[in-house]
């Protein structure tokens, strides 16, 4: 260094080596930093230099990761329940809210068997079933319970000294979730010096027994004298038809209180007419159609997503948030959907808007039905997997005002005839 420099080499204010000519040591060595993204290669280059090799995410990996964030996510949700108001409904919303995310998740563990082996499929099944117990749990915990308990004149009990704590009918039943996401609960479990506690500390009336579930399927499918079955559905949560053929339904305004989730699945021939009790502010959070032939569905609104599977020779009116249809084949769909509607693996699908019968004049959300997006066709040109429903081809509104509803004198084949679907 020059003799001024040497002067001045040792001050705090001279400038010290750059960090290309320090020496080495371990205190100068950058700390190692766990990266959890895997990548496949892929060459980029950085502003001429080297290559850099990069790789792509493996699709398990990724699915693996978004399935943790969810199932976290809505566990969170569902223990945060307790803490939100009943008032206005707030509380419904959110268990809505909850419903339309599992079962939004469990089309995406359907959606990935792509690559996601047999053995994870069936893991991510049964975390989803997990979650649908928890969240029934956690909803049957919060329910209001009634202070009053009847029993019968003829039971010894009535009669006994209610002083006693074991003729005390005031004794809590409740349980605690041990674990987070179990896999299958036949009812509340309490540990003894929980129970020993609660009857110490609490002096709230217990639960009323619990009836039997009523099996409105069954009770659809036995034989009767009128042409169309209306299950009114009021002790249920959802909306659950299943394994039908050959029926007329209509579902009255008394099945607007089932309306978390709809599920129709396995219907051959029939009618399913949804629309008065998911009217005007009514709604599904979800609905899923799987497995249904020969069939006219009026689904009424969805106020999520809905999932339509495996549905052929039949006509689907829907009114939902999003529309999701895989493997359909010869259906004609009458729709409003505030997104582009999206087909997977389908034939000969033809779209048509909402009948003026079922459409909410209020709704300022633009329709999209004639926005569909063909993910199994990459092409440039139009696919030809699914097309607009000619106008004259579209069926008349006294068709739906009159018809549908079950006219005098025409029965379920009628109606079906005069919609265009032929006799299975």
């Amino acid at each position: 260094l020059p003799k001024k420099d040497r002067q001045h080499a040792t001050s705090p204010g001279y400038p010290h080596p750059s960090p290309a000519h320090r020496p080495l040591s371990n205190a100068n060595l950058p700390r190692a930093r766990l990266d959890i993204t895997f990548y496949l290669p892929q060459p980029v280059a950085y502003g001429g230099g080297l290559p850099v090799t990069r790789m792509q995410v493996d699709p398990k990996e990724k699915f693996y990761r978004h399935f943790q964030d969810e199932v976290a996510g809505l566990q969170e949700q569902i223990d945060g329940l307790g803490s939100v108001s009943q008032v206005g409904g707030e509380r419904q919303d959110a268990i809505d809210h909850i419903l339309a995310g599992i079962s939004a998740l469990s089309h995406e563990v359907a959606d990935a068997s792509d690559y996601v082996p047999s053995y994870d499929q069936r893991s991510y099944a049964q975390a989803v079933k997990a979650l649908t117990d928890k969240l029934n749990e956690t909803t049957t915990k919060l329910a209001p319970r009634s202070r009053f308990q009847f029993k019968s004149r003829g039971n010894a009990a009535a009669t006994s000294d209610l002083s006693a704590p074991k003729n005390d009918p005031r004794l809590v039943v409740g349980a605690s979730l041990a674990d987070p996401l179990p896999a299958s609960r036949g009812g509340p479990v309490m540990a003894p010096e929980s129970r020993a506690a609660a009857a110490e500390t609490d002096d709230s009336l217990g639960e009323l027994p619990s009836f039997p579930h009523k099996n409105y399927n069954e009770e659809m499918a036995r034989p009767s004298t009128t042409k169309v079955r209306k299950p009114s559905f009021s002790t249920a949560k959802e909306i659950a038809i299943y394994g039908q053929d050959g029926l007329h339904i209509i579902l009255p305004s008394s099945a607007s209180r089932a309306t978390s989730s709809g599920r129709l699945t396995e219907l051959r021939g029939c009618i399913v007419d949804m629309s008065l009790a998911l009217s005007g502010t009514t709604s599904f959070a979800n609905l899923a159609l799987r497995d249904v032939e020969g069939s006219l569905v009026v689904a009424g609104n969805v106020a999520g997503p809905a999932h339509i599977t495996g549905v052929k020779d039949s006509i689907v009116v829907v009114s939902a948030r999003q529309v999701r249809i895989h493997e359909c084949r010869n259906v004609d769909i009458y729709l409003h959907c505030s997104s582009h509607p999206i087909i997977e693996d389908c034939e000969n699908m033809r779209f048509a808007p909402l009948p003026a019968a079922y459409d909410t004049p209020e709704d300022q959300v633009k329709n999209q039905w004639d926005q569909v997006d063909d993910f199994k066709w990459l092409k440039s040109e139009p696919s030809p997997n699914w097309s607009l429903l000619p106008e004259e081809e579209r069926l008349a509104e006294e068709i739906w005002t009159k018809t549908v509803p079950g006219e005098r004198g025409k029965d379920l084949h009628d109606i079906l005839k005069a919609v265009g679907i032929p006799k299975h």
